[in-house]
């Protein structure tokens, strides 16, 4: 239980810091090239939210390929595992996303 913890919660936090850190450093850049940097971290939340993910879970195709093949061995814990996983990462980027759409309230 302990390992299933720490790997939720670090692909959380994964998925999280790529979201944010993308998010500022591309305000960060956009201010360099006068462009608004509020629509800038938006537009670049929602597209690195789903590369977060990928990068939490491993940024292969593994992880899909442990569901598959546990779920045709008929073993369910595993493929559960991974799920929640995936799950976890899912959040973390969701949650990054809504903290930059707080950030940039009113401004954009």
């Amino acid at each position: 239980m302990s390992y299933f913890l720490s790997k939720a919660g670090l692909d959380f936090f994964i998925a999280f810091g790529v979201v944010i850190g993308g998010s500022l450093l591309a305000g960060v850049g956009s201010v360099f090239i006068l462009m608004p940097p509020a629509t800038t971290m938006l537009e670049t939340a929602a597209r690195l939210k789903i590369w977060a993910i990928v990068a939490a879970i491993g940024g292969s195709i593994d992880p899909v390929r442990v569901i598959e093949s546990n779920l045709t061995a008929g073993q369910l814990s595993p493929a559960a595992q991974q799920v929640l996983f995936i799950v976890f990462a899912f959040l973390g980027a969701h949650v990054g996303t809504e903290l930059i759409r707080l950030i940039c309230k009113g401004a954009a």
